[in-house]
């Protein structure tokens, strides 16, 4: 058992609940606050944090998501002393009473629906549908319920993220070209080396360049995929289809 395990271990054996003056409130605010928000429920920048176990996580993988990072997340890993690490968690678990949003809730059959009218153009799930995204068919194992409802309210977010340290899935690096001849072509980046680049474009065509006949190569900030606001994807139906999502693993 990690050390941050433990001192959360002791944290709730002991029924000690931290205030927000304890450690752990001082060190999330000090180091999460400024993505995750000053109460921890999230902004554009960061997922909501209140609802991580409710949510299915157990100690040491939250720990592991916590030290580690998140690949195609905003989230990098920490370096944090152990101590830190133990006292934010702990603090974390407190904020999570089982009535949070990252309670399993919504219809899995409609989610489907939902899913194959806005999703399946562009993901796959068990060989069926689009190659522009990533592959979903075991995303409910991979990622928390909380983590996908912010990548769809966010997509954005995550592209941009790279610029900062974060992470873009390989393969998925939205970019666009610009040949000599002034035409633009936008796609997720597949292949790159010195001299030609090979993309996927927006009609999901493989398409090879060489580096010598383009005006201009463009890392873009925004996602292909489109941020999915409440006027467009109401929260019903997203919880319908984070319902959904959850069952594929």
């Amino acid at each position: 058992m990690s050390f941050a395990s433990l001192w959360l271990f002791l944290f709730l054996a002991a029924g000690i609940e931290p205030q927000q003056s304890s450690p752990g409130a001082e060190a999330f605010k000090t180091k999460c606050s400024s993505c995750h928000g000053a109460n921890a429920k999230g902004t554009a920048a960061g997922g909501d944090l209140t609802g991580l176990w409710t949510a299915g996580g157990a100690d040491q993988q939250i720990y592991q998501s916590f030290r580690r990072g998140l690949a195609n997340t905003l989230k990098p890993h920490s370096f944090g002393p152990e101590k830190d690490m133990g006292d934010i968690l702990a603090y974390l678990r407190t904020l999570d009473r089982g009535d949070s949003a990252a309670r399993p809730a919504g219809n899995a059959e409609n989610g489907e629906r939902v899913f194959r009218a806005n999703c399946s153009s562009c993901h796959q799930i068990n060989d069926g549908g689009g190659r522009l995204g990533p592959d979903l068919s075991k995303v409910g194992a991979a990622r928390s319920r909380p983590a996908l409802a912010h990548k769809i309210r966010h997509a954005s977010s995550y592209i941009f993220s790279i610029y900062a340290g974060g992470y873009v899935l390989e393969g998925y690096q939205p970019v666009t070209i610009v040949t000599r001849t002034g035409e633009r072509v936008r796609g997720v980046k597949k292949n790159e080396d010195a001299f030609s680049i090979q993309i996927m474009d927006t009609q999901q065509r493989l398409q090879g360049y060489l580096k010598s006949s383009l005006r201009e190569l463009i890392n873009d900030e925004t996602s292909l995929m489109p941020d999915f606001s409440e006027e467009r994807l109401s929260n019903r139906d997203l919880d319908d289809l984070l319902s959904y999502l959850g069952t594929l693993r």
